[in-house]
């Protein structure tokens, strides 16, 4: 079984911490939605939580497809019968009907890109229950509002909450030592595009897909990031 840091971001809201990568749980009462899997055999640890905390999932949004959001999909899905949502253009990606399409990296990613992703394991297929789009609310947290901002993938999504401002950026934005463009995009373009739309959000805490959330004012530190931010 992997294992699993849990670290309380927020009063309702759990990050947890695997090998490589991460993900969040808000908690309503007995009522949880997980936001992303963490990689393959993440999924038992997971499980484990849930039973500690005798939470049942209800539902699991993934951010995008890519193997370290997405690993434990299916076996979370076998094991608590939660649904899985994500955005319609990555959902071939998470069944498994199509490969993922390959980032254009930076000269200076290459390398990061090369040492990384070898080690993640593969994701199982897992079949998408419901397939997002713009606009979609959610019912978790008084209305979960799905945004979709292509550019890290074509199907990445951020989730905003708006009622507490917390805002899920998924791999779009990092915060890695600073906050950050997220690597390995497929269009470097629209994922600058997409991290200006994010910036320009009324948000307090700020989760990411790598890097540790921002618990206040988050929204400051993403337009100063995003007023920087060239192509």
């Amino acid at each position: 079984m992997a294992d699993v840091d849990v670290v309380t971001v927020v009063p309702n809201l759990l990050l947890l911490r695997f090998e490589f990568g991460q993900a969040y749980l808000w908690r309503e009462g007995r009522s949880a939605t997980l936001i992303d899997t963490g990689i393959a055999g993440s999924g038992s640890a997971i499980v484990a939580l849930l039973t500690e905390l005798d939470a049942e999932l209800e539902r699991i949004v993934l951010t995008h497809g890519h193997e370290d959001h997405v690993g434990s999909a299916a076996e979370l899905r076998a094991a608590t019968g939660a649904p899985v949502l994500a955005h319609g253009l990555d959902a071939p990606i998470v069944r498994g009907e199509r490969p993922r399409p390959d980032p254009v990296l930076l000269d200076w990613e290459r390398p990061l890109f090369d040492s990384i992703v070898p080690t993640v394991p593969p994701p199982p297929p897992c079949p998408v229950d419901q397939e997002l789009a713009e606009g979609d609310v959610l019912d978790f947290a008084g209305g979960a509002r799905v945004l979709s901002i292509p550019g890290h993938t074509d199907g990445s999504i951020a989730v905003y909450l708006s009622r507490s401002r917390i805002l899920f950026t998924g791999d779009t934005i990092a915060n890695v030592n600073e906050v950050m463009l997220g690597t390995f995009n497929t269009d470097r373009v629209r994922a600058i595009e997409s991290f200006h739309r994010l910036a320009e959000l009324d948000t307090e805490v700020v989760c990411f897909g790598h890097g540790e959330p921002i618990i206040e004012h988050a929204g400051a530190e993403l337009r100063a990031t995003a007023a920087q931010l060239t192509e």
